[in-house]
């Protein structure tokens, strides 16, 4: 049975590199991949997979509103495909996530996705948190901190290498460094170690913004 894998990692661990070393691996063997990278990020330019080794490909971009299931379904008519490769995966909304899980149910073709976990305040992805409960098969790739544990979790840095705890979620321009949870400082960075705000009697809670007004779900964190 195919299966959904996803592989995680901090950020500058490998995940590329290891995702195009798979899809290699599949073309030597003969076999036909499909290899996909979110539209938002366009640093190695236009439906391009870059690894900072230097190794590199063709990939199909994808946005909010791509319909994996339909697209995969549609592509296997054409001819034979053996597995599908998804990289910065955390940018998959939850129903590109369900669509990934009947690409692998529906149609019996393995799905890999490569991405981090959290954002630079430790909060989780929506991608990614869909990915964790329901993939076949979760898989760390290890990277360490520069205090030399392994590194969990991703920092963001300014232009001038201080950190970063207030913005949008999905900054792709910002540095990013790889840290351990304690040189992180979760409880400091983390919304959820904030304490509760003082109200005066009477006082509501601020209303939510609507779905359209919050950032996309999604960098790089």
């Amino acid at each position: 049975m195919a299966q959904l894998y996803f592989y995680y990692s901090a950020m500058n661990a490998g995940k590329s590199t290891t995702l195009l070393q798979s899809a290699h691996n599949y073309h030597e063997q003969g076999m036909v991949t499909l290899l996909y990278t979110p539209a938002i990020d366009d640093r190695a330019g236009a439906r391009r997979i870059h690894s900072r080794i230097g190794i590199s490909s063709d990939a199909i971009a994808f946005g909010t509103d791509y319909d994996f299931f339909a697209a995969i379904d549609q592509r296997r008519q054409a001819g034979p495909l053996h597995c599908v490769l998804v990289d910065e995966a955390q940018f998959l909304s939850p129903r590109q996530v369900l669509q990934l899980t009947m690409v692998c149910d529906r149609l019996s073709i393995p799905v890999l996705c490569y991405g981090i976990r959290t954002d630079f305040r430790g909060e989780p992805f929506e991608g990614s948190k869909y990915l964790l409960a329901w993939a076949d098969n979760i898989v760390e790739i290890k990277t360490i901190c520069r205090s030399g544990k392994k590194a969990t979790m991703n920092a963001r840095l300014d232009a001038h290498g201080n950190r970063v705890t207030e913005g949008r979620q999905i900054d792709i321009g910002h540095h990013y460094e790889a840290m351990s949870r304690k040189e992180f400082r979760l409880d400091e960075v983390s919304p959820v170690g904030r304490p509760p705000v003082d109200r005066s009697p009477g006082e509501t809670e601020p209303a939510e913004s609507s779905p359209g007004e919050r950032p996309p779900p999604g960098p790089c964190g």
